[in-house]
């Protein structure tokens, strides 16, 4: 790995000025800034009736490739540093970039996922900046004429307890590039030195550049969401941002409600995770709105995100940014694509071609759920939270269309979250078949099974890694449900002659609820949660009634 000491820290570095905030020590706003983070709720109602927020994105995506956007360097997050770097992207003198092909279909994929105006011919500029992991000086990129301009993007927005009701949003798109990646510096402040790894110099990026069209944070969530699933239906990019296959930087900024004059912004720059984006958005607005409570003014700056502080820190001043100065790069022609799909040139990308190959893309699937399988938005909601939730759902669907889509939904979602929940295991390390989730869903819609006993079956196959079908599991067990009125009529009579208290407090119109309640949790519970509960409540109240 490369090594390069660090002598004199730049102001600008990323150095944190002070250890309690994002604001430098002795700033006049501080005291005031501490006070806004222990706001009541009056005041948070006050400031919201006062203030809007007003946010935009800018998305970087990393393309799945084997190989780099301008060198044949194999992409391999798990690499060793420094082993997958070509001569090029070490920027060797003359060394030439040669545009993977790759590359650009995906961007073309993308854009028409989104409705944005295909340019026919687009070029490349360089965009120079110096920094330790990017060792030509200049990043390739497509500042002036990019792979295409305007589009949109709809999203549903739907948060507990902020969004309760669902709503659909549109951002605009303002273009979509082509660009590659620089190299990665990790900071040891201790030894005072940067470790330099280049594996990650030349890697293939999309950058997509939003107006700022989102109020808060939710909407803002709800819109990478949205992007990811796009882009990793498409085979754009995956989306795991734990990689860094999607980093995302945020423009915020507040101005007064009524006011359409945007604010003075800042920019948090690489958030590298779904809820930091959230997080950084509302850190961001309250500070804001505290300086400007205080009679304070908004610095025009970049800051970035600290999700160990869950706050921002300042990282350079807008007003004293350098100058790119972006010039056209020389050794790459314009880049030309093929609107029309009659040109037979095989290097040339066929647009049209590759239009009629989109898959199904979210808001289609989301339309579907709704008409076809007439699921309720909040299901619909549960299922395109989660690619694999609904790769489940439309497998077991699709293996028998006389499986209820409603109960496929609550056992795929509800039950299996639950269970996952529980053994604190992510769903993307969830070895479960569709086949196996589909026998499940039989035995539950045939009556052999109650929804206590579907918990137990996927706590046995996911938790234990049990070898045996669910059939076997529900035999070997003895977990078949029972629905027999004679038997369940001797459970209702055991639990009340154990039970004379409850009988008792039962004949009290104020308590009966509660008794019943009880009584019946009782026989859940004693039955091992085998007991058909619709059936066991009809026996009950007839044998308390006394009409059996």
């Amino acid at each position: 790995m490369i090594v390069f000491k660090r002598i004199n820290v730049h102001p600008g570095s990323l150095v944190r000025r002070s250890a309690i905030s994002g604001f430098e020590e002795g700033s006049s706003c501080l005291k005031c800034f501490m006070n806004s983070c222990r706001w009541k709720s009056t005041n948070q109602r006050q400031l919201k009736s006062k203030w809007q927020s007003v946010i935009g994105l800018e998305v970087h995506a990393q393309i799945n490739s084997k190989s780099k956007l301008f060198s044949d360097a194999e992409i391999d997050f798990m690499a060793r540093p420094n082993t997958r770097v070509s001569l090029f992207d070490a920027a060797i003198p003359g060394t030439l970039p040669v545009l993977n092909k790759r590359c650009v279909e995906a961007g073309v994929r993308a854009a028409l996922a989104l409705s944005s105006t295909i340019n026919p011919v687009s070029l490349f500029d360089r965009k120079h900046y110096f920094y330790s992991d990017l060792p030509a000086g200049y990043q390739i990129t497509q500042q002036r004429l990019p792979l295409a301009q305007g589009g949109h993007l709809e999203f549903e927005v739907f948060t507990q307890g902020i969004h309760d009701k669902p709503y659909m949003k549109s951002c605009q798109l303002t273009q979509l590039q082509l660009e590659q990646d620089s190299g990665r510096s990790l900071h040891e402040e201790e030894k005072s030195r940067t470790l330099i790894d280049l594996n990650r110099a030349g890697i293939p990026l999309i950058e997509l550049v939003f107006a700022p069209d989102l109020n808060d944070g939710e909407e803002a969530v709800a819109m990478v969401r949205e992007l990811c699933r796009i882009l990793e239906v498409l085979d754009v990019c995956s989306g795991k941002m734990e990689e860094g296959a999607l980093r995302v930087d945020a423009n915020v900024s507040v101005r007064q409600i009524g006011s359409s004059e945007l604010g003075v912004r800042s920019e948090v720059k690489n958030i590298g995770g779904i809820r930091s984006v959230g997080n950084a958005i509302h850190f961001e607005v309250r500070r804001h709105i505290s300086i400007l409570e205080s009679g304070g003014t908004i610095v025009n700056e970049t800051r970035f995100w600290d999700p160990q502080s869950n706050k921002t820190y300042p990282m350079r001043d807008k007003e004293v940014d350098q100058d790119y100065r972006f010039m056209p790069e020389p050794n790459l022609p314009p880049l030309r694509v093929d609107l029309s799909g009659n040109l037979s040139d095989p290097d040339i990308v066929n647009v049209p071609s590759i239009e009629a190959q989109l898959p199904e893309l979210p808001r289609e699937t989301r339309l579907r759920l709704k008409e076809h399988f007439k699921l309720p938005g909040p299901v619909v909601t549960a299922l395109m939270s989660d690619s694999k939730l609904l790769r489940y759902f439309l497998d077991i669907t699709s293996e028998d269309s006389n499986r209820n889509p409603k109960t496929v939904a609550n056992v795929g979602t509800i039950e299996l979250n639950y269970v996952l929940n529980k053994a604190n295991i992510k769903i993307e390390y969830c070895n479960l078949e569709s086949t196996t989730l589909g026998e499940i869903v039989d035995l539950l819609q045939s009556g052999t099974i109650n929804l206590p006993t579907v918990k137990k079956l996927l706590f046995e196959l996911i938790v234990n890694n049990s070898s045996k079908t669910p059939t076997q599991l529900v035999e070997d067990n003895q977990w078949q449900q029972i629905t027999e009125p004679e038997k369940i009529a001797e459970i209702c009579r055991k639990e009340i002659a154990g039970s004379e208290d409850l009988v008792a407090s039962y004949k009290v119109p104020k308590k009966k609820d509660a008794s019943f309640n009880k009584m019946m949790k009782n026989i859940a519970e004693s039955s091992g949660g085998r007991v058909n509960m619709k059936l066991a409540v009809t026996i009950m109240r007839e044998l308390l009634d006394g009409n059996k």
